[in-house]
């Protein structure tokens, strides 16, 4: 593509001259490190670097013109300088002009809110895939493009990628895609270019408050998505949220509510069925009602089928592949996923790492725990801080029996943030040692022990299970490391649970 062409996308897009026009642009790149020749560089101000400092290095490596934010010296005269106000909007633009924009292409089905994304977004992609239609998934877990799986380092990636990802989906014939939006992604610009012919609200809780500062900037950057919608688009919001009438005011889309009450759109409309084997209810919508039948566990994703039956409703999906879809859609990685050695006991891992989250998920765990709940968790290192004494009181109001551990403490003390951990539950628990932890006594108080050594606690956690308790291993879900200072350590709470379980037995 031509740069004259490619700078089309800017407004007010900058005037060059005719030779500098022609230049054959390759890419566009905001990670100097990926530069190849003909590269348009971008450079973006990052929270740890400022992409300014590697313009010389991203012309080293072939980079044929740079993008620079007004007031940043450029350093150099080797290559046509484009001054713009903010270049991580610049970014996206020229990434989406770059690809063809191709979401204009797509039907993209956009989801955000604090805890429900990833499992919404397989569940979303299920039913498409059950009516037939050819899908893609950005998320947490990792971005699909028909057969081709990538890894995935942000639950939503930079808008280069982003772009990059639809073009590959447009070009394989899919006519969907899903996607998981997070709050970065949306106050960062990552999305700017995305035209969302649905939007998903799971539900408001803290978190990210060490990006966002407070709970009402989080609540604005979720905001965003629904403010950006047309008046053709879809808004599927969860009714049962304290802020779901402020959403529905702040966007022109269709309005479609989704909970637990007659008063929704969308509804179940009798007694749920809750059990290890997962979870059946009848489900009314505008059109219809219909049985729903689902493997997976937990009230919660109760609205998260609810979510996915809102999104695949706004597109026009029929019944019959909205029930097969929900039906064949096994498991997500890491969200209460089950671990079975074939022990008397329930193992399940899941990626629960707020106290919203942590709450449900033990809630979910209860429906099905035939005796005690034992659940592991710690926080992560050089994130919200605030959260760690409150996920400590869901733990304990929540379980028999908890045993406190590390998750990824990064650059922090792990003794440190298991402090912070047990500085809440001094009202809640009662720290025993192990061996002693049968279960909550007389006072009312649930047991729980610091095994700083996440293998350990794992060990530790089935070695005292007894037939009909449930181990709830939260925190870390699908991820399969640990990160401790500087270094990214192989662990896997799937892997070592199972190892465990084969001792035992």
């Amino acid at each position: 593509m031509k740069l004259g062409d490619l700078l089309k996308g800017l407004e007010p897009g900058p005037s060059l001259p005719v030779a500098q026009q022609n230049i054959e642009v390759t890419g566009v790149v905001h990670d100097s490190r990926k530069a190849i020749p003909g590269s348009l560089f971008v450079a973006v101000r990052g929270f740890h670097s400022d992409g300014h400092q590697f313009i010389l290095q991203a012309l080293r490596q072939g980079a044929c013109a740079v993008v620079v934010e007004d007031a940043a010296e450029a350093g150099t005269e080797a290559a046509p300088i484009i001054r713009v106000a903010d270049t991580r909007k610049a970014l996206a633009g020229l990434a989406a002009a770059f690809y063809g924009r191709p979401s204009r292409q797509l039907k993209l089905v956009g989801i955000t809110g604090t805890k429900g994304k990833t499992t919404t977004s397989y569940l979303v992609k299920s039913i498409l895939e059950a009516a037939g239609h050819v899908t893609g998934l950005i998320g947490t877990i990792d971005y699909r493009v028909g057969n081709r799986i990538y890894p995935a380092p942000n639950t939503t990636p930079e808008a280069t990628d982003v772009q990059k990802l639809l073009r590959e989906m447009v070009n394989i014939g899919a006519a969907y895609c899903v996607m998981e939006v997070s709050s970065h992604a949306l106050v960062l610009g990552r999305t700017d270019e995305c035209l969302f012919q649905t939007a998903i609200f799971t539900n408001l809780q803290q978190d990210h408050l060490d990006f966002h500062k407070d709970r009402e900037s989080y609540f604005q950057a979720k905001l965003l998505l629904f403010a950006g919608l047309g008046a053709d688009k879809n808004a599927v919001i969860n009714n049962d949220d304290p802020v779901a009438r402020e959403i529905s005011g702040q966007t022109q889309a269709g309005v479609l509510t989704f909970g637990l009450s007659a008063q929704s759109d969308i509804h179940p409309v009798e007694r749920i069925g809750h059990g290890m084997g997962g979870i059946t209810f009848t489900v009314q919508t505008p059109k219809a009602a219909f049985v729903v039948e689902s493997p997976l566990v937990g009230n919660h994703n109760v609205y998260n089928i609810l979510a996915a039956i809102g999104a695949a409703y706004s597109l026009g999906i029929d019944t019959e592949s909205i029930a097969r879809g929900i039906r064949d859609m096994r498991a997500v990685p890491g969200r209460m996923e089950k671990v079975d050695e074939g022990q008397s006991f329930g193992v399940v891992v899941d990626y629960a790492h707020t106290e919203g989250s942590l709450t449900s998920l033990l809630a979910a765990a209860r429906d099905v725990a035939a005796n005690r709940i034992i659940t592991v968790f710690g926080c992560g290192g050089d994130r919200d801080r605030t959260k760690r004494p409150k996920m400590g009181v869901s733990a304990a109001e929540g379980s028999d029996v908890v045993i406190i551990t590390s998750d990824n403490p990064r650059t922090e003390d792990p003794d440190g943030i298991i402090s912070e951990i047990t500085a809440g539950m001094e009202s809640v628990g009662t720290r025993v040692a192990l061996g002693a932890a049968a279960g909550r006594d007389g006072s009312g108080k649930t047991p729980y022990l610091v095994i700083p050594e996440r293998r350990e606690a794992i060990a530790a956690a089935i070695g005292m299970a007894e037939p009909g308790d449930v181990v709830v291993l939260a925190g870390k879900g699908h991820e399969d490391y640990q990160i401790i200072g500087d270094k990214k350590i192989h662990f896997d709470d799937r892997e070592v649970a199972r190892e465990e379980l084969r001792k035992r037995r």
